[in-house]
C-alpha cells in the first residue's frame, strides 16, 4: 500500500517506535521497488531525514535501527536529500552504528551485523555525494576506525558484507580526500595493512620469501578460480592500494619500504596468475593489478621473475616468464579491443616497457614474441595482424600518449638502437620518437643493454639493399620525374616548390623544419629557405659559367 510522505512524517513525529517501524518499512519497500521522488518534496524528505536521525539516537530494537538506516540509504541516493546527513553530528551517529567509532575510553559494541552493513552503505552514499560529509569523516578519524577493523582481516566474526563495505568506504574516502590517503599510507602503514588484508582474502601461503602460493595448492601449476566474494574484496583492496601508492614510483623509498613493496609485488604476481569466475571478472581483477603494479618502485618489478621454474612453467634463459606472458596477452587483448586505449592499454604497455628496460631476460623474451627476425619485407611494417604490425600502427595514433608509449615500447625492445628501430618500424613511423629524442641523425640513446646479436633472416639479408627505409619495405623502382628536363626546367620547378613552401609558411598553414646540430627538429625560417635555395642555384650557375669558359 502506497503511503504519502506526510503520513510517514506524522507517524514518526508521534515518537512511537512500532508506528515508526511500520511506516518506514512501507516507505522502504516502495522505494526499493521503484526509486523516484516527487519534485517539490525536498523539504519533506529533509524533515524525514531529521526524524530518522533522531530515532537512531534512541535505544531502539535492531529491526527499527535497520529500518531507519535503510531509509537513510534510500534518501542519500539523491543529492537534494543529503542536507541532514552531511553534518558532523549525523556522521557521528552513522559511524557509531557502523561500529567504527574511535575515542579515548571508547569500547566498541558489536551490534547486529545487518545494522553495521546498512550503516556502511549509508556512509558510502553520503561520502560519495557530499564534500561536507567527506570533511566531517576526515575530522572524525573515520579512516582510523576502518584501519582498526582491517587489522581484524583474519577474525571470523566479520562476514563478507561487512568486510566488502569497509573496503568500499575506504576506497571512496581515500579517492576523494588526499589528506586521508596520506594518513592511511604513512601514519597507519596502509601498504602493509592492505597487503595483509589481500593475503588473507586470497588465502595465501609463502613457500619462499617472495614466492606465493594458494594455501592447499602449493606446487600446482593450475589454480582453481577465486570465488566471487573473494574476488570482489580483492579488487577493492587493489583499488585502495592504487590510491595510497599513487606517488610511490616518483619518489625514493628506503629499504624498509622497498621490502614492503616487494612483498606486495609478490602478491600482485599471484593476482596476475589467478583467475576468477568468468572471463570478464578475471580481466577486471587483472586490470586493477596492472594499474597497481605500475605504481610500484621499478626495482620491485623483480618479483615478476622470481618464482622458481616448475613443471608447466614458461622458461626463458633459465627464468620463469609465466607472469610476463600473461601481461603480454593481457596487453594484446586490450589492443585488439581498440576502445579507450589511453585508459585500458597504456598501464600494461608502460609496465612491460619498464620491465623490459631494467630486465634483460624480460626484454629478450618480449622481443622474441613481438619483434621476431624479419621475414616479411614486401609489406609495410604497419600492415598485418602480427603484434608488431598492431603496435607500429599505434605509432601514428591520433592520441599523443598512445603514440608515444607504443613507440617507446618498441624502441626499448630494440635496445634504443636507431638503426634497429627503423628496421622494424620504418623511418616514417619512427620519426616522431626520434625527433623528440634528438636522434634524427641516428645513434643510440645512452642505456645499459647487453651486446646480443640481431640475427637477420636470409629473406631480410637478400632484400636489405632494396628496402625503402622510410616505408620499411621493398619498393618498386619509380621513374625519375626529372628525367628529360633541362637544367633551367629543373631550376624552375625547384623555385616553384620553394615559393609554395614560403607561401604556406607565411600563411601559417605549415611550418618548415630542419634538423639541428643536436639531432632535434627546429623551425626553418622563411629567410633561411630563400637563402638555401638561392645559394644552391647560385652555385649551380657559377659551375655552368666555369664549364663554359673552359
Amino acid at each position: 500500500m502506497k503511503m504519502d510522505l506526510n503520513a510517514i512524517i506524522e507517524k514518526m513525529e508521534t515518537g512511537d517506535q512500532d508506528a515508526a517501524l511500520t511506516a518506514l518499512q512501507t516507505f522502504n519497500k516502495e522505494k526499493s521497488q521503484c526509486f523516484s521522488f516527487t519534485p517539490g518534496e525536498e523539504e519533506d524528505r529533509e524533515r524525514l531525514g531529521e526524524l530518522v536521525l533522531g530515532f537512531l539516537q534512541r535505544d531502539l530494537q535492531p529491526s527499527c535501527q535497520l529500518a531507519c538506516l535503510e531509509t537513510i540509504r534510500i534518501l542519500s541516493r539523491d543529492k537534494k536529500s543529503l542536507v541532514p546527513f552531511a553534518t558532523r553530528h549525523a556522521m557521528q551517529i552513522l559511524i557509531r552504528h557502523a561500529g567504527l567509532s574511535q575515542g579515548e575510553g571508547f569500547t566498541p559494541e558489536i551490534p547486529d551485523l545487518e545494522v553495521i552493513v546498512e550503516a556502511l552503505k549509508c556512509l558510502c552514499n553520503i561520502v560519495f555525494n557530499s564534500e561536507a560529509a567527506q570533511e566531517a569523516g576526515a575530522e572524525l578519524q573515520l579512516i582510523v576506525g576502518l584501519a582498526e577493523r582491517l587489522k581484524q582481516c583474519r577474525e571470523p566474526q566479520w562476514n563478507h558484507d561487512v568486510r566488502f563495505f569497509d573496503l568500499r568506504l575506504t576506497f571512496l574516502i581515500t579517492a576523494l580526500r588526499v589528506d586521508v590517503r596520506a594518513q592511511l599510507a604513512r601514519e597507519l602503514r596502509g601498504v602493509s595493512l592492505l597487503s595483509e588484508a589481500l593475503d588473507a582474502t586470497l588465502g595465501l601461503c609463502w613457500p619462499d620469501t617472495y614466492e606465493v602460493a594458494r594455501a592447499g595448492f602449493d606446487g600446482c601449476s593450475e589454480l582453481p578460480p577465486l570465488g566471487r566474494q573473494e574476488t570482489e574484496r580483492a579488487m577493492e583492496i587493489l583499488k585502495i592500494l592504487f590510491n595510497v601508492t599513487f606517488d610511490s614510483s616518483r619518489r625514493k623509498v628506503d629499504e624498509e619500504e622497498a621490502a614492503t613493496y616487494r612483498h606486495l609485488g609478490a602478491i600482485l604476481r599471484h593476482c596476475i596468475m589467478s583467475t576468477s569466475e568468468g572471463e570478464e571478472r578475471t580481466e577486471e581483477m587483472h586490470s586493477h593489478t596492472v594499474n597497481l603494479l605500475g605504481n610500484l618502485p621499478l626495482p620491485c618489478l623483480d618479483v615478476l621473475l622470481m618464482p622458481k621454474v616448475q613443471q608447466g612453467s614458461i622458461e626463458y634463459i633459465g627464468v620463469n616468464m609465466d607472469a610476463v606472458k600473461v601481461l603480454l596477452e593481457f596487453m594484446e587483448k586490450r589492443l585488439d579491443r581498440g576502445n579507450k586505449l589511453k585508459e585500458t592499454l597504456l598501464p600494461s604497455l608502460n609496465l612491460l616497457t619498464e620491465s623490459a628496460r631494467i630486465h634483460r631476460e624480460t626484454r629478450k623474451f618480449l622481443r622474441m614474441k613481438v619483434l621476431p627476425p624479419l621475414r616479411d619485407v614486401k609489406n609495410r611494417p604497419e600492415v598485418g595482424n602480427a603484434l608488431r604490425n598492431k603496435l607500429v600502427r599505434l605509432m601514428t595514433h591520433i592520441d599523443t600518449d598512445v603514440k608515444h608509449c607504443a613507440a617507446e615500447f618498441l624502441f626499448v625492445l630494440c635496445k634504443e638502437s636507431v638503426s634497429r628501430f627503423i628496421k622494424y618500424t620504418g623511418y616514417g613511423n619512427a620519426a616522431g620518437l626520434l625527433a623528440a629524442r634528438g636522434l634524427m641523425r641516428g645513434g643510440r640513446d645512452p642505456g645499459h643493454y647487453s651486446e646480443d646479436e640481431d640475427s637477420d633472416t636470409e629473406e631480410y639479408r637478400e632484400a636489405k639493399p632494396h628496402i625503402n627505409p622510410v616505408t620499411g619495405r621493398v619498393e618498386e623502382e619509380q621513374p625519375n620525374p626529372m628525367e628529360g628536363m633541362t637544367e633551367e626546367q629543373k631550376e624552375y620547378e625547384a623555385m616553384k616548390l620553394v615559393n609554395m613552401f614560403d607561401k604556406l609558411s607565411r600563411e601559417q598553414v605549415i611550418q618548415p623544419m630542419k634538423i639541428g646540430a643536436d639531432g632535434k627538429m627546429t623551425s626553418l625560417e622563411p629567410q633561411e629557405l630563400h637563402y638555401l635555395a638561392s645559394q644552391q642555384f647560385g652555385e649551380s650557375n657559377n659551375s655552368d659559367s666555369d664549364s663554359d669558359a673552359n
